[in-house]
């Protein structure tokens, strides 16, 4: 049985349903605390930086250590990775929400500039560096554990409702920073209350530890273990000599997974803003309701796997993203009344972030899956996530149909992958999962 075939469904049992919600709700927290930092970009800026610095170079470098949190990620994500095939999914998994809730609870008390001068960006570049590797063992080790614990024939909705939880804190940051902006006037929160989303931060990490104190171990990695199998000495170097055949879909497939969360979430209500004139509190209600809609349809989209199988999964959803994104700059650039309705469109368009898991971890065999996932997203993310808005964002000028001429050329990145891999049928969860 491959990746392109569905096994036949399974009930999930109230033991499934609480793994998956608290797997999913640790996972919406712990990006949280990842992402609450680019909403107070600017007052960190001013705050962790000399005064007599020109603000855009201010911000230049507040944004700089915001993106040392992704560059961060695949040294950590592989560090994390080794150990999560070596001592099991459950410990690391657990150790990287505490991992990112302590930085982000020691950002909200640290001194500031004007306090210790420039060691303040010095401590907020190694937090963030610890965040960044936290956040890289976190993805990977989420669909390895969600994967092994969901019976045959319900993996696909697991991992789409898994990741329907972490593109759940994306709209948890957003919803903290606009409260705290309605609570507060700008000169409070640059005095004292950028602290209480970082405070929330650590409470948010704390929950999490907790929550994860009632999750078990994986049967797959139970039964490698009951079998007495020697733990792979160099998972990475494994996946590196053996299994190159897996490394280009699964590069390919991240870089289609963050091309829709980039265009959908960070890009386009930029745009909203400085190319159609929307008002912030327009384009943040617009854009909350596309990661509304994101949320739905990775679980309509982990639905579509079991039924389908994840490659014929990967099809639809690489054909409906252009599709989707399209639509949504249509209706920017016509002028549309509802726009609302097109962003919630483009949004299910976008389901291909919960398709893609599902196909990461049929790649690689159990020993190593966590290994293999860690290194080929991470690296992949990291390079993709930090170049690809820069781009964007330079081309947008020369017109606006930017992101869905981009959008169209990952959706086609998508579907050969899809047939090429899915036809040959190689490369299959099945096959290579270690049978129970």
């Amino acid at each position: 049985m491959t990746a392109t075939t569905p096994a036949p469904a399974l009930r999930l049992t109230r033991s499934d349903h609480k793994t998956l919600s608290l797997a999913a709700l640790g996972g919406a927290l712990e990006i949280y605390d990842f992402i609450i930092f680019v909403f107070f970009a600017l007052t960190l800026s001013q705050l962790f930086f000399p005064p007599q610095m020109p603000e855009w170079l201010r911000l230049l470098q507040s944004f700089g250590i915001f993106v040392t949190g992704y560059l961060a990620r695949p040294l950590g994500g592989i560090l994390m990775a080794h150990f999560a095939d070596h001592l099991g999914r459950k410990k690391v998994f657990s150790l990287s929400i505490l991992m990112m809730a302590l930085p982000c609870l020691l950002i909200g008390v640290m001194p500031t500039y004007a306090e210790i001068g420039y060691f303040a960006p010095l401590i907020l570049l190694a937090l963030r560096i610890l965040q960044g590797a936290a956040v890289g063992g976190e993805v990977p080790s989420a669909w390895v554990f969600v994967a092994e614990h969901a019976p045959v024939g319900r993996r696909g909705y697991a991992l789409g409702f898994l990741q329907a939880g972490l593109t759940f804190g994306y709209l948890l940051g957003a919803l903290t920073a606009t409260l705290l902006a309605q609570l507060f006037t700008p000169q409070e929160i640059l005095d004292y209350a950028w602290r209480f989303p970082f405070l929330l931060g650590g409470v948010f990490g704390v929950i999490g530890v907790w929550l994860r104190r009632w999750l078990s171990e994986t049967p797959v990695f139970l039964a490698l273990r009951e079998r007495r199998e020697q733990p792979v000495a160099f998972p990475l170097r494994t996946v590196l000599s053996e299994h190159r055949r897996a490394l280009l879909p699964a590069v390919l497939l991240t870089c289609v997974l963050t091309s829709a969360v980039v265009v959908l979430v960070v890009i386009t209500p930029t745009v909203m803003q400085q190319r159609f004139g929307m008002s912030a509190g327009h384009t943040f209600a617009l854009s909350s309701m596309g990661i509304v809609f994101l949320n739905v349809g990775c679980v309509l989209a982990g639905l579509l796997v079991d039924r389908v199988g994840a490659w014929r999964a990967l099809m639809f959803y690489s054909l409906l993203l252009p599709l989707g994104i399209g639509a949504l700059y249509a209706s920017l650039v016509s002028g549309w009344q509802w726009p609302g309705l097109a962003y919630a469109l483009a949004g299910l368009a976008c389901g291909v972030v919960g398709v893609v898991p599902s196909v990461m971890v049929g790649l690689f065999p159990a020993p190593i899956r966590v290994s293999g996932i860690s290194f080929t997203y991470n690296i992949a993310y990291a390079l993709w996530a930090s170049t690809t808005p820069l781009m964007l964002i330079a081309l947008m000028p020369w017109s606006p149909w930017v992101c869905v001429v981009f959008s169209l050329v990952m959706g086609v990145v998508g579907l050969l992958t899809a047939v090429y891999y899915g036809a040959r049928e190689t490369l299959g969860f099945e096959d290579r999962a270690v049978r129970c």
